[in-house]
């Protein structure tokens, strides 16, 4: 009969009280940064949300609630170690300094917006899909010796998508240098955790797989740091690890979706109180780091950022030619695209012409 436990780590507690015998070794200006990050990251969701309801971007899925939980695994990664993200993840492309604008074309339905730069993936779509893509880099990574790794993000809900399981079990034969990291946010849209699994926790799933499971407090971002570190640590030495982060969807699944309606306000108050910024923020105070004229001048400063960014996004979306999605498709656009292609330019130009006349 197999025997199994599985680790959980907390560095930070909700009090903001830290246990230096797990915490990782950052620097003051480190922290600092972690620090900013999480708020960047949380004002890009909530001014995101409020350019989706005025009509201005298309479906947006925030990470309101899961700042640490991304954060603290993305500053885990070296330059060159691969992330594999999958629609949720902004904090994380934040945090490997893809640009505010980029997230923004993204959900404007810009396709520069999937570009990106460096060991990045663009956001994956279907769910736990990106896990096999992680899995394959990770395979690569052993079969090349390379001295890196591959870190692929997806939530509770995908745990229960067979995909997941397959990348983690391939991973696991082939020594592929990659960490399976669970955002548990405790729901896959509208169902809750103990609807998709009996099992105690999802960390324990590694277990099938013959890999690591361990489970992290997913709202702190110094736990989630020092895990992650550990975890791609393995996996560089060919033994992947799969990571449950524990934290909570604050927001919406997206924004077509209104979790009002399944979640009660009793639970929402609860994740509320053990919000990752505030208790960071509570612990860099404790250790004299901050005060209340550093935290206004880094929301200052963040604001700012945020706005230049948002009139870059809309400038360039005033600059895309929408017919050119038809010359994509193909290597030679065939006759019926070509007639199609005509007849929206007719259409837009007829438009173009009633807007000026009534203008």
């Amino acid at each position: 009969m197999a025997e199994f436990s599985v680790e959980y780590v907390q560095a930070l507690d909700e009090e903001g009280n830290l246990d230096e015998t797990v915490a990782p070794d950052v620097s003051e200006d480190r922290l600092l940064e972690l620090y900013r990050l999480m708020r960047l990251s949380r004002r890009v969701d909530e001014r995101a949300v409020a350019l989706q309801r005025r009509g201005e971007l298309g479906t947006y899925a925030p990470g309101i609630g899961q700042e640490a939980a991304q954060v603290g695994s993305a500053v885990a990664l070296k330059p060159e170690g691969w992330m594999v993200p999958s629609f949720r993840e902004g904090a994380a492309f934040l945090t490997r300094g893809t640009p505010i604008h980029r997230l923004l074309w993204y959900s404007m339905g810009m396709e520069e917006g999937a570009e990106v730069s460096g060991a990045t993936f663009p956001p994956s779509i279907p769910v736990g899909s990106q896990a096999l893509h992680a899995a394959g880099l990770g395979w690569a990574q052993e079969i090349t010796g390379a001295d890196e790794a591959a870190l692929a993000y997806f939530g509770d809900g995908a745990t229960s998508q067979g995909d997941v399981y397959e990348a983690m079990n391939v991973a696991g034969v082939l020594d592929a240098h990659c960490v399976f990291l669970c955002q548990n946010n405790q729901w896959a849209i509208s169902v809750p955790r103990r609807g998709q699994s009996r099992a105690e926790t999802l960390a324990q799933k590694a277990v099938a797989a013959g890999i690591e499971g361990v489970q992290v407090d997913g709202n702190d971002v110094l736990g989630v740091l020092a895990v992650t570190r550990d975890a791609l640590d393995s996996a560089r030495e060919g033994d992947p690890v799969l990571i449950e982060a524990l934290t909570y969807r604050r927001s919406m699944h997206t924004t077509s979706d209104d979790p009002r309606v399944y979640r009660t306000d009793e639970e929402e108050a609860e994740w509320e109180r053990r919000d990752p910024i505030e208790r960071f923020e509570t612990y860099l105070r404790d250790e004299g780091l901050l005060d209340d004229e550093r935290v206004a001048a880094i929301g200052e400063e963040i604001e700012d950022v945020i706005a230049d960014e948002i009139d870059r996004a809309k400038e360039g979306q005033r600059q895309v030619v929408p017919a050119e999605m038809f010359d994509y498709v193909f290597a030679e656009t065939p006759p019926e695209l070509r007639r199609q292609r005509a007849a929206f330019e007719s259409e837009r130009s007829r438009a173009s012409e009633e807007v000026s006349d009534d203008g």
